[in-house]
C-alpha cells in the first residue's frame, strides 16, 4: 500500500508540476494574507510572505545564527529551497518523490546561478539518504500531510538535524478532536476522505497530535501555532485564477488526475470555511 501511495504521489506531481509553475509560479504552497486573512496581496507575493513570516515566527529575525546547511523535505520544484539558500547564503538540499520536480528544480538552480550551493534529488522522506546530524535547518512546508507514517517522518527530521539546529514544519491538519466538538463527524470524515483521494494523502492528524509526536522524538523548545485564518484565502484565489483558457488547455494536457485536482479545489476552501482543515506550524530544536 505504501509503495502504491508513493507511486500515486510521484505521478500526481510529475503530471501537475509543469502546469502549476506555468500558471502559479515556483512556490507550491499556501500564501500568507495577514493573521486575520484580510490582506489584499498578489498571490505569488503572498507565497513569499508565508516563507518570510515563518522565518520570523521561528526566530530568524536577523543575520545572527542563520542556517548554513538546509534540507527542504518535499521541495517541489525548488521554490523554498532556492529562496532560503539565496537569502541565507547557505547550502541547501531538496528532496522529492517526483523525478520531474527534481529535474526541473535542478534546472532552476542553474538558471539562478545557485547550482554550486543547491542540489535536488529523488528520495523518500521516511528514509532520507543522509548521515545523522547533517543539517542545521530542517524545512518542511506542506509535505507532512503526504507522509504515511508521521512518527517515522519526524524521527527522520530529528535524526538528520544537527544538535543546536532547528526544524520549521508547516502542514495540513484536521481540527482538534479533544475539545467540545469531539471526534470528527461522519460528514467530516467523508470530506477528509475526498481530500485524501484527490491529493494523494494517506491521512492527516491534528496539530496537538503532531506536537506529541515531535516531543516523543526528542525535539526541545517546541512552539506551535495555527495559521488557518491567515492562509485560507489562498484557495479562493487559486480557484479564481483557474478560470483562464490557457489554464484549461494546460489541465487537459496534464491529464485526468490534474483535472480532478483542479475540480476539487473547493474541497480545501470549504474545509477551511467549516473549520475542518487547519494549517498547523511547529518550530523545535535538537539539543
Amino acid at each position: 500500500m505504501t509503495n502504491n501511495l508513493y507511486q500515486q504521489i510521484q505521478e500526481f506531481y510529475d503530471a501537475s508540476s509543469g502546469l502549476w509553475e506555468k500558471t502559479w509560479g515556483e512556490h507550491m504552497h499556501h500564501g500568507y494574507y495577514g493573521r486575520a486573512g484580510n490582506y489584499k496581496i498578489e498571490r505569488r507575493q503572498a507565497q513569499i510572505d508565508l516563507i518570510e513570516e515563518l522565518l520570523l515566527w521561528a526566530g530568524y529575525q536577523n543575520k545572527k545564527n542563520t542556517p548554513k546547511n538546509i534540507i527542504d523535505v518535499g521541495c517541489g520544484i525548488g521554490g523554498s529551497t532556492l529562496y532560503l539558500a539565496e537569502k541565507f547564503g547557505a547550502s541547501a538540499t531538496g528532496i522529492t518523490l517526483s523525478p520531474v520536480q527534481a529535474s526541473r528544480a535542478t534546472e532552476r538552480a542553474i538558471e539562478v546561478n545557485l547550482a554550486d550551493k543547491v542540489q535536488f534529488q529523488v528520495a523518500n522522506a521516511l528514509e532520507m539518504p543522509f548521515a545523522d546530524n547533517s543539517f542545521d535547518l530542517v524545512w518542511s512546508l506542506e509535505s507532512g500531510e503526504h507522509m504515511p507514517d508521521k512518527t517515522k517522518f519526524l524521527q527522520e527530521c530529528y535524526r538528520v538535524l544537527q544538535p543546536g539546529g532547528k526544524m520549521i514544519f508547516a502542514t495540513w491538519c484536521h481540527r482538534e478532536t479533544n475539545s467540545l466538538a469531539g471526534e470528527l463527524t461522519s460528514d467530516e470524515v467523508k470530506h477528509m476522505q475526498e481530500i485524501y483521494r484527490v491529493y494523494c494523502l494517506p491521512y492527516v492528524i491534528s496539530l496537538s497530535e503532531y506536537r506529541s509526536i515531535a516531543l516523543e522524538c526528542g525535539f526541545q523548545n517546541l512552539r506551535s501555532d495555527d495559521w488557518s485564518t491567515a492562509v485560507a484565502p489562498f484557495w479562493d484565489v487559486v480557484i479564481d485564477s483557474a478560470f483562464n483558457p490557457q489554464v484549461m488547455i494546460g489541465l487537459f494536457q496534464a491529464g485526468w488526475q490534474t483535472i480532478q485536482g483542479a475540480l476539487s479545489l473547493s474541497l480545501m476552501s470549504r474545509g477551511y470555511n467549516r473549520g475542518l482543515i487547519r494549517f498547523g506550524l511547529i518550530c523545535a530544536t535538537k539539543l
